[in-house]
């Protein structure tokens, strides 16, 4: 048995990865967690956080995962500030290789390595991300009610995040690059059909503008060679699309077609006994913090349940 051999490994320092920490924790199972490139996971890059339960007041997304973290470290994890390049699950105990060079074992493993959105890579939309550029709508749509927003996309998602602020919103201008949407028909017949919703066919967002209060409009070039145009918004919504981050467990679990990590129908199972996964890695649907940590604590439980067999 190697002497990096750990009871649970959690890979993934988020919102699904901690909770399950602290579950897994209470439970005496002395979980490691390995962090990855971005502890505290996307709400480190959120600032206001408004929808979390138990904060009657905004609170900052990396003050929240702060707290995770020490909560999760109070109660018995131990963080590894690592990065997994390679999950061997073809026995057991599973072999984990480590971007520093370094193997690890592991009994049972929790994958909790989360998604990132597809931004336009544009350096204005960077300059106010968090601050009128979002990619999540019900995240931050509440923060722009009463104002004129854009969204950027032209699938089932850029539709229901359109649709979902039109309820919110004064004015919903929805971008796309092309002249007909990949939305589903009927979506799109609510979005075309909506009073509050106008679309811009054959658009790309060229520019972000804005000032030191954030977003103000937005310069839009012609995909179609027509001219360019500004629009005035105060909120710019990105729904082009996530990538999970699951690249390094291509060869180890079940992926969909679309990278995430599938499991069996409610639970954190995956098709691999004694590996689990959570939070945004497997969920394409709501990708929020509240539903990522509840996806946690069942991996954890999973864990404990599947570990307790293999004890018995």
């Amino acid at each position: 048995m190697s002497e990096n051999h750990e009871r649970l490994v959690i890979i993934g320092a988020g919102s699904a990865g901690l909770t399950a920490a602290i579950y897994a924790a209470r439970a005496n199972l002395q979980p490691v967690v390995i962090a990855g490139l971005q502890p505290g996971g996307q709400l480190t890059i959120t600032t206001d956080v408004e929808n979390y339960p138990g904060f009657a007041d905004v609170v900052q997304g990396p003050w929240l995962m702060e707290q995770m973290q020490a909560q999760a470290e109070k109660v018995g994890t131990r963080m590894v500030y690592d990065l997994v390049t390679a999950l061997d699950s073809s026995s057991r105990p599973f072999t984990l290789t480590l971007d520093s060079g370094k193997q690890m074992t592991a009994d049972s493993v929790i994958l909790a390595t989360g998604a990132q959105a597809r931004w336009l890579g544009l350096d204005s939309e960077q300059k106010f991300n968090g601050r009128g550029v979002s990619a999540c709508a019900t995240c931050d749509g509440f923060f722009f009610r009463q104002q004129n927003v854009a969204v950027v996309g032209g699938g089932n998602t850029a539709v229901e995040e359109a649709l979902y602020l039109a309820n919110i919103c004064d004015s919903v201008t929805l971008i796309h690059r092309r002249d007909s949407l990949r939305a589903e028909q009927i979506m799109q017949d609510r979005l075309l059909k909506h009073p509050k919703i106008s679309v811009r066919w054959n658009r790309q967002v060229a520019e972000v503008l804005g000032d030191e209060r954030g977003v103000t409009g937005l310069r839009l070039s012609a995909s179609d060679n027509g001219p360019d145009e500004q629009i005035e918004v105060h909120g710019l919504f990105v729904a082009i699309g996530h990538d999970p981050a699951t690249t390094a467990f291509c060869d180890a679990v079940e992926l969909d077609d679309e990278g995430y990590i599938t499991v069996a129908a409610g639970t954190a199972r995956t098709n691999i006994d004694g590996i689990f996964a959570a939070g945004d890695c497997v969920d394409k649907i709501y990708r929020q913090a509240v539903t990522a940590a509840g996806m946690g604590c069942m991996a954890a439980l999973d864990a404990e349940r599947w570990l307790g067999m293999q004890d018995s």
